[in-house]
């Protein structure tokens, strides 16, 4: 190239012909921004504002306040009940937008309590304490019922008790996350005295739910002794606080085993990516890689990772697991910073809770040091830039996939409706948004340098 002219060198403005070496790593150079066309961006760029993260989390905070309602109320008249020593079979629980309970909440809680600890904000632990603390003291009231014959049994299906699945809880969907969640408030001094519930939810998640022979968790449907990657996430991170809380090794040990024996099955190393569904006895599977299956595995392994001990015989095996997926999902990530319904098919529609839960993991995965920050911090930042823009004015997030079953066809995933009202979308964008917060503090949310892209890769 030649040696361009004073002359030109002039007509390109004064602040280039200054800039004369490369801002500092990470940086983004504000003059070359004012000369990039941002229309060509179709989500926001660059290292996220801590108070900008905060705004976000603080609208999905608002939302959920004020559509989860902690009141109890007489189903035929709609009034509050707030005599505890009566029965009343007609009590329920007053529905909001949302349940209080269930697996999608679990992660909410676990949310609100890190982005409770990553902004010092107190209504994100107003939050988790007002309602476990209600839960559990409703929960008493229920259980008495049940006893004195009011109403249906603690074991009974339909709405006459609203807590059945924390009473008597009969799949990892009913217990496991709500566990961890309850696990992480206890250690966090948040909901009161949660023991006794915790106990009996790991009852089920650690000696009464399913296995095969070899000792991993299944279910029953569709087919006998299937395997559905989700309940990773439904079973591990409890297990794991449980160790944790306990200090027993059998928690953690059954928290290894159930990874690597789904992976054993389920994981594909080339691919670095995990299918949905497994049924023993299948000669040959439909691998279909849902992105938010996959983020529930993902997920599992790092809240795993985030407790087990660095001494721990399987800790290797986990952490090759969870960077060979990250890696795989470095390759997939949408221009936009999203991900698509079904990973690997760009015409499947991309969807908001899978990237959520890939950006906490990933910015996770940075801030705790099992990632390299400049691989890895721009993949998290992008993702997160997209996950804003699905978060409506009025705090909902948008574009998140429904309740999916297993499916043995693609058709199956890719018209799987999308609803501001799938609660599946809220606990992850509260993780993701306290994990970037905590990333965009530390330093280590660095992107690639502008100037560098701009000048040094065109040959200038």
């Amino acid at each position: 190239m030649k040696t361009p002219t004073l002359a030109i060198l002039m007509s390109l403005g004064g602040p280039l012909l200054a800039q004369t070496t490369p801002p500092a790593t990470g940086m983004i150079n504000p003059q070359f921004n004012a000369s990039r066309p941002r229309a060509t961006y179709p989500v926001p760029y660059g290292v996220p504002v801590p108070d900008d993260i905060a705004k976000v989390l603080v609208r999905v905070h608002g939302y959920l306040a004020a559509n989860t309602p902690t009141r109890l109320v007489d189903r035929t008249t709609g009034a509050e009940i707030t005599d505890l020593t009566k029965p009343n079979p007609n009590a329920m629980i007053e529905r909001g937008a949302f349940n209080l309970v269930g697996y999608e909440w679990g992660v909410t809680y676990a949310g609100m309590l890190l982005a409770a600890e990553s902004t010092s904000d107190g209504r994100f632990r107003d939050y988790v304490d007002q309602r476990l603390k209600f839960l559990a003291e409703k929960a008493e009231y229920f259980l008495a019922q049940t006893q004195a014959g009011a109403g249906q049994s603690a074991g009974g299906r339909g709405g006459m008790n609203p807590l059945r699945s924390m009473l008597n809880p009969r799949t990892l969907d009913d217990s496991g996350s709500m566990c961890f969640a309850m696990l992480k408030a206890n250690h966090a001094g948040v909901g009161g005295d949660l023991r006794p519930l915790i106990d009996n939810y790991m009852t089920w998640v650690h000696v009464k739910q399913p296995r095969l022979a070899d000792g991993t968790l299944s279910r029953s449907r569709p087919l006998p002794d299937s395997l559905w990657l989700d309940d990773l996430y439904m079973s591990v991170p409890a297990l794991a606080q449980m160790g944790k809380l306990t200090g027993q090794q059998e928690y953690y040990d059954d928290a290894v085993k159930q990874i690597t024996q789904f992976a054993a099955r389920m994981f594909n190393r080339e691919k670095g990516l995990w299918m949905h569904g497994w049924v023993q006895g299948m000669a040959v599977h439909p691998e279909f890689r849902w992105a938010r299956a996959n983020g529930w595995a993902l997920l599992a392994m790092t809240e795993l990772l985030d407790v087990l001990p660095e001494s721990h015989p399987g800790r290797h095996a986990i952490l090759d697991i969870y960077r060979r997926q990250i890696r795989a999902l470095a390759e997939l990530q949408g221009k936009d910073g999203r991900w698509h319904q079904l990973l690997d098919r760009p015409d499947s529609y991309l969807e908001t809770s899978a990237t959520a839960l890939y950006a906490y993991c990933i910015a996770r995965g940075v801030n705790r040091g099992w990632l390299d920050p400049l691989a890895h911090a721009p993949m998290a930042i992008l993702a997160w830039h997209a996950v804003t823009t699905q978060v409506n004015e009025t705090g909902q997030v948008e574009n998140v996939c429904v309740g999916t079953g297993m499916g043995f066809d693609p058709a199956f995933y890719y018209h799987r409706p999308v609803s501001p009202l799938a609660a599946h979308g809220y606990g992850p964008v509260l993780l993701a948004g306290a994990e970037m917060l905590t990333l965009a503090k530390s330093g280590k949310a660095v992107i690639n340098d502008e100037a560098m892209m701009f000048g040094h890769a065109t040959g200038m």
